[in-house]
């Protein structure tokens, strides 16, 4: 979802990239606030998936913008603007994790489109499954190696095409395919594993359940004519 900006008025928030990057090296410098507030999303996520907090996330988006605008007059429009400024905060966290930080998973990740249900139209309860299924899809992700989970997010949440993902990496197509196939399959067996430890301690019949079951079954055996049981035989 693209964020408004609210200073600026909705004629200037549907210009194209393009047309944003050539008025802002015009000298309309206050219109790069488009650029970010469209990509802030994209930017965040890419740098989640490599590196392991908010705050570096952040710190990789503000270094990423930097750089972006410094070398706006480079950007040559051999590809999109989204695609040429994702790859220079790829590259911008890449640099960073090579100087120290851990390759992690990432820990905020959600889809691109909500529900057709709204949250005011969903209670308590599905609410709170929603939260648990996230959190179980946020979990298994963050068990997949880096470049599987880079690729992960361009193309599914994002949603990148293969194109544009092989050259925000860095990568080749092909390499955008096979990672993303093994991406799924590792994430299938790893949501396979832990939904299946899960499910074996579903339907649980508790104690207290138990003792509610055999106190009122008792009284119907020792006294079966009070209750009217018919003979199944």
């Amino acid at each position: 979802m693209i964020a408004e900006t609210p200073k600026l008025s909705p004629a200037l928030q549907t210009l194209s990239d393009e047309e944003v990057v050539e008025r802002v090296l015009a000298g309309e410098t206050e219109l790069f606030e488009i650029l970010m507030r469209r990509y802030n999303q994209r930017l965040y996520r890419v740098a989640r998936a490599i590196l392991v907090d908010d705050g570096e996330a952040e710190d990789v988006m503000q270094d990423a913008y930097v750089r972006a605008y410094a070398h706006l007059d480079q950007f040559a429009r051999r590809s999109r603007f989204s695609t040429w400024l994702t790859r220079i905060a790829v590259y911008e966290a890449l640099a960073r994790a090579r100087r120290g930080k851990r390759l992690v998973g990432i820990d905020h990740l959600s889809p691109t489109k909500e529900s057709s249900m709204s949250a005011k139209d969903r209670g308590p309860e599905q609410l709170a499954i929603q939260r648990d299924l996230r959190t179980v899809l946020e979990v298994a992700v963050a068990a997949l190696p880096e470049s599987f989970r880079s690729v992960l997010v361009l193309r599914d949440v994002e949603g990148l095409s293969t194109a544009e993902t092989a050259e925000s990496l860095g990568i080749s197509e092909a390499l955008v395919k096979t990672r993303l196939h093994r991406a799924h399959a590792a994430l299938r067996r790893e949501m396979e594993n832990r939904t299946g430890a899960a499910l074996a301690q579903s339907f649980q019949f508790h104690l207290s359940r138990c003792d509610r079951v055999v106190e009122a079954v008792f009284p119907r055996i020792r006294h079966p004519e009070a209750q009217g049981v018919a003979s199944p035989f």
